[in-house]
């Protein structure tokens, strides 16, 4: 695949010529010019055809592959692995994010039910602790590959929804089909160690590093219309802010 992989290198520059071919490579994971799959040449291959030394395009390859982009296969070679999903901090889905992307998102509904809500949980959907919530728990798929968990509650009544609807469209698709207009959301990211029952859902060793997103949607009369709770595979998701100065 990387014969029609044009790799651009700047030899006058401070950056050091593994982390150009490295970063050029991801880039083309990302723009979909190498999917999932695709084979590298060998490195003796590639190496001739940069004009590098092999030890630069190892460092380059082994890059890739501490980043999670590509993987070493006995008797394969390097393939690639994914490309890394990159979000911006937006009030959309991520189901939307991933459609717009070209991702194939797909979900797998795991819990669909009525449950009492704790105490942190009722004070944000301004409930009473112990009264009923509609709890969802799904698993996100992108491209084939397990994403992320989603945990979401929802005051009762607020939309019918049906695990057959959560599996074909975004959450925030449905919300707004039943009349919902979201307009404002609190979230807060960061990180932390995956639990052994999230390793197993998302195909990650004990203890891989997870982003975690918790997120409270306000609809357009500042009520809060579902409070979620999620994570991420590290590995393969990424979130994007621009920074305005004021």
């Amino acid at each position: 695949m990387t014969a029609n992989l044009a790799i651009d290198l700047d030899r006058s520059s401070p950056v050091p010529l593994y982390f150009q071919v490295a970063e050029q490579i991801a880039e083309a994971i990302r723009r979909g010019d190498l999917a999932p799959g695709s084979r590298l040449d060998n490195e003796i291959l590639l190496a001739d055809k940069l004009g590098l030394s092999r030890p630069t395009i190892r460092q380059a390859i082994q890059y890739l592959v501490d980043k999670g982009l590509l993987v070493r296969k006995r008797g394969v070679g390097t393939q690639v692995v994914h490309g890394q999903v990159k979000r911006s901090v937006e009030l959309t889905s991520l189901y939307d994010d991933l459609r717009r992307s070209g991702q194939e998102p797909a979900t797998q509904v795991l819990v669909l039910e009525s449950r009492p809500v704790e105490e942190e949980v009722a004070r944000i959907l301004s409930m009473e602790t112990g009264a009923q919530a509609l709890y969802l728990e799904r698993l996100r798929f992108a491209a084939g590959e397990p994403l992320a968990v989603l945990h979401n509650w929802l005051p009762l009544n607020l939309a019918q929804l049906t695990a057959a609807d959560l599996e074909g469209r975004g959450l925030y698709e449905l919300l707004r089909g039943a009349g919902v207009r979201m307009r404002v959301a609190n979230q807060r990211i960061g990180a932390r160690a995956a639990t052994p029952a999230e390793a197993k859902l998302l195909d990650e060793r004990r203890g891989a590093p997870l982003l975690t997103m918790i997120r409270t949607t306000y609809d357009d009369q500042g009520r809060a219309v579902e409070h979620g709770s999620h994570v991420y595979r590290a590995s393969h998701y990424s979130l994007e802010v621009t920074l305005i100065e004021r």
